[in-house]
């Protein structure tokens, strides 16, 4: 059994366009379409009811263009949404909590794993429930980082204005750094972490940014790669794969259309820089009153 119908991805803004990247390379021959709520993002420092609120818009604008199944790209909207969402919806929907702490779960090797995230998932605590479900003997330490949405919704990406942000943000779970450059830790020795999870889909874009700050020693996992290998286990296990290129069944080729409800060059010039090919298709549509 296959569905050609697309697969809805949904974000807050251009972060999850990083999940979006996994998924086509990991399902080519998949349909996609992506909306981003660019006009009211970042969604982690709102309240929690409006991130309910315009979590169901977006997902309706999906659910009407007849999507298979929606991976909601939004770790706010995971946190925060998600057993709402799931109630609303006859289809399939992926979260990108879960396997993102899985993956953490399985990185750390002193069971000691830092997380950064928006306030709106810092205040959640769903990383912190999700990798103790995983296993408990983990050590988990948040922080929320809300300096860093804004920095990728204006393309503002590297740089040394961009690692001194970065830098700061990271100061209080890292610790600050002495003459030498070794990091002063504000936590015990033991409780050093030696991961980090990216808690939003918008911090891979800085990675090299946050790379530069943390060192090659720490081990960086994002939900991306994790989410888009349960994706694939989601659709084998209820047979919405699509059909295979060429079939009778599936003679077109896979479509991809993006959606934003912010200004369509912006958005177009920042997936530019995660695709190859670029983004050609970008639609500008309206939510709701942007706040």
């Amino acid at each position: 059994m296959t569905d050609p119908r697309p697969i809805g991805v949904f974000d807050s803004g251009v972060g999850g366009l990083t999940v979006l990247r996994e998924i086509l390379r990991r399902s080519p021959a998949e349909s996609t379409i992506y909306l981003g709520d660019n006009a009211r993002t970042p969604y982690g420092v709102r309240s929690d009811d409006e991130v309910r609120t315009f979590s169901r818009q977006a997902l309706d604008a999906l659910a009407d263009r007849d999507v298979k199944t929606i991976v909601v790209a939004c770790n706010t909207s995971t946190a925060v949404a998600l057993p709402e969402i799931r109630r609303r919806y006859d289809i399939p929907i992926l979260g990108v909590i879960r396997p993102g702490a899985v993956a953490a779960t399985l990185a750390t090797r002193t069971r000691r794993v830092g997380v950064i995230a928006t306030p709106a998932t810092v205040r959640s605590h769903a990383y912190f429930a999700a990798i103790k479900d995983e296993n408990p003997a983990v050590e988990v330490y948040e922080h929320a980082t809300p300096a860093l949405v804004p920095l990728v919704e204006s393309g503002s990406l590297a740089g040394p204005e961009v690692e001194a942000i970065v830098a700061e943000s990271l100061a209080p779970l890292l610790g600050s750094r002495d003459e030498a450059g070794d990091f002063i830790f504000p936590l015990p020795p033991s409780s050093t972490i030696d991961t980090l999870l990216l808690g939003c889909t918008h911090y891979p874009l800085l990675l090299g940014a946050i790379r530069s700050v943390v060192g090659d020693a720490m081990a960086i996992v994002d939900s991306a790669t994790a989410t888009a290998s349960a994706l694939v286990e989601l659709l084998t296990i209820n047979g919405l794969e699509a059909p295979v290129e060429g079939a009778d069944d599936h003679p077109a080729r896979a479509g991809h259309h993006q959606l934003t409800t912010g200004d369509a060059a912006a958005f177009r010039r920042t997936a530019g820089r995660l695709f190859a090919d670029g983004v050609a298709d970008v639609e500008a549509i309206e939510l709701g009153v942007p706040a």
